[in-house]
């Protein structure tokens, strides 16, 4: 791949779909801006309709000439995912790009979503399971009608490196810790990455996996009321993370990197090459725990997740 990747570099995007979760705010934000920028027609799903539509003021501010469209999604609740995926597939549209984003972080005490699931396990994890494996019909008509191929970017992140899959309690119901659960579920996600790769491979199928992480970004992860962070040293940290590490635009780099460039691979993991990973405008591979190469370890993972979710792939 190149070292000198920019915003630059995204090819057009002109007359293909996409759907980002989390898009009211911080790297969804971003991702979803510069993609309509580039001529996009996007997605953005977001929980809070409020804050969405704020989101979708700013970006039609923005970019006057943007298709772009909100659409309710609540990622702690499996209806909500399945009436979002049945909305977007009676439109009968190839979708090109699906870039699973939103996720919750350190909440100080154990919560769970609507369906029972610890909550950080739950929308960060199954609730994009079930979304892609819902979406994934109109991700397939996208390879037969397009030249590019589709691709799903699953978002992980550094801190999956000290995360461990605790299959005898993967809903912290025995011991809630709140960065381990967090760190869990970064686990988590890195490893679907990784094997709905190898599915989609065995399948033959023109569909890439593709994963990132924003490095260390200044985004509402760490000034969300959720948070374990007091709200002092969540602004703090967040002052910190500003002056050292990346702002939520430069983390959204990696993110566009897995979900537009030609040099993408399926199975990739790509993320900032500067300090300890932290930030940095150079993109490329990321490191990858051992943990997270488990083959094992995914495929049971995976059967948990629709054990769990109640869907399948196929």
């Amino acid at each position: 791949m190149s070292k000198h990747w920019t915003l630059e570099s995204i090819p057009p995007q002109t007359g293909r779909r996409v759907v980002v979760t989390g898009a009211n705010s911080g790297i969804g934000y971003h991702t979803a801006a510069i993609l309509a920028q580039r001529g996009a027609e996007v997605v953005l799903a977001c929980r809070d309709e409020q804050r969405g539509a704020n989101a979708l003021a700013r970006l039609r501010q923005e970019v006057p000439n943007a298709a772009v469209q909100l659409e309710h999604l609540d990622l702690a609740s499996l209806a909500s995912i399945r009436a979002f995926a049945d909305r977007q597939l009676a439109l009968r549209l190839p979708l090109d790009i699906l870039v699973n984003n939103a996720g919750v972080m350190a909440p100080p005490r154990r919560a769970e979503t609507r369906d029972g699931f610890e909550l950080q396990f739950g929308i960060n994890v199954l609730g994009h399971f079930a979304l892609t494996a819902l979406l994934l019909p109109a991700l397939e008509m996208a390879s037969n009608s397009a030249s590019e191929r589709p691709r799903v970017v699953t978002i992980a992140s550094i801190a999956h490196k000290t995360g461990q899959l605790d299959f005898a309690d993967l809903q912290s119901t025995h011991h809630y810790r709140p960065m381990s659960a967090y760190r869990q579920s970064k686990l988590a996600d890195l490893m679907f990455a990784f094997e709905l790769d190898r599915r989609l491979r065995a399948r033959q199928s023109c569909v890439m996996s593709v994963a990132a992480h924003p490095g260390v970004a200044n985004t509402n992860l760490f000034r969300d009321d959720r948070s374990s962070v007091g709200r002092a040293a969540r602004a703090a940290l967040g002052t910190i993370i500003g002056a050292l590490f990346n702002s939520d635009l430069a983390g959204a780099l990696p993110t566009l990197y897995a979900a537009t460039a030609p040099d993408a691979s399926s199975g990739g993991y790509y993320g900032p090459l500067g300090l300890l990973e932290a930030r940095g405008e150079r993109i490329g591979p990321a490191k990858i725990a051992p943990q997270a190469q488990s083959k094992a370890d995914s495929m049971r993972l995976w059967q948990v997740c629709e054990t769990l979710t109640g869907t399948r792939f196929w």
